[in-house]
């Protein structure tokens, strides 16, 4: 009975993965008239000393650990205080959702004007204020194209984190907090001895979940910035897409996606490790 349902797995699921494994070993691109001829190791040998994909994955790092860890700590702080009771939480849960109901390709094409240098709203309310003497390129600079794809994302995709925390929440048991606070216990102590030990599954399923969609980013970096300048955000996932639709060197492409891959199989293991939950 459970045959077709792993029939049809295996054809959207395993075979692509099984797939780019394969083409990995072997040179694919528009020079070999998209022949496959079997290169080995050769492609792994060339992307270790490829410094492009070295500053890709620096990217990717770095995209990483600022905004998952921002949207850990706020989608926590969110998932606390809505947690509350209150006149109107229902509306506000609903209005905390909004952004990550927002498809990325339309979001991140909004925040694009909102940074463009010369009619961009971010500019002009600090132009207005005094803040700044002039127009700032945000996306335009490393560091700045860099901290405008992190703000994005923290943005668009903190409400994933507050609604998997706040279902945690909810889970826990009223009693709990009667019993200690009948002993006296301050706010602090029931945060620390009851919600965050009984919120730890939830908080490292939305911290694995959030950061294999980090690591995988594409959609936002490629409307955003397209990669610059000069590569200054340029993701794994992007380098493997140019790599495949722009230079059609398929065997490499999937070499990128397949070390990329075994990166963050890696860290998801770290994370989701048994005495992570347990303890």
């Amino acid at each position: 009975m459970l045959l077709p349902a792993l029939i049809l797995l295996g054809s959207v699921a395993i075979y692509p993965v099984l797939r780019t494994l394969l083409l990995s070993l072997f040179k694919a691109s528009l020079a070999t008239g998209f022949a496959e001829q079997f290169t080995g190791l050769d492609n792994y040998s060339r992307l270790f000393s490829d410094s492009r994909f070295w500053q890709s994955l620096r990217n990717t790092v770095i995209f990483t650990l600022f905004s998952v860890s921002l949207e850990f700590v706020l989608g926590l702080g969110i998932a606390l205080t809505l947690h509350q009771r209150f006149r109107g939480r229902g509306l506000a849960r609903a209005v905390a959702m909004l952004p990550w109901a927002l498809p990325t390709a339309v979001m991140a094409l909004a925040w694009s004007w909102i940074f463009n240098d010369a009619f961009g709203v971010l500019n002009d309310l600090l132009l207005r204020m005094g803040i700044i003497k002039d127009a700032i390129a945000w996306l335009g600079q490393p560091i700045s194209a860099m901290a405008a794809m992190i703000v994005v994302d923290v943005w668009k995709t903190t409400p994933f984190m507050m609604i998997i925390m706040l279902a945690g929440l909810q889970s826990i048991s009223g009693d709990l907090y009667e019993a200690i606070r009948l002993d006296g216990a301050t706010r602090w102590q029931e945060f620390r001895l009851i919600t965050l030990p009984l919120l730890r599954p939830s908080l490292v399923l939305a911290l694995l979940f959030r950061t294999i969609a980090a690591f995988g980013i594409f959609d936002l970096v490629f409307i955003l910035t397209g990669g610059g300048p000069g590569g200054a955000t340029e993701t794994v996932s992007l380098y493997a897409y140019t790599n495949y639709f722009r230079y059609l060197d398929f065997g490499y492409g999937a070499t990128v996606i397949v070390v990329s891959f075994l990166l963050l199989l890696t860290v998801a293991i770290i994370i989701y490790r048994p005495e992570t939950i347990d303890h």
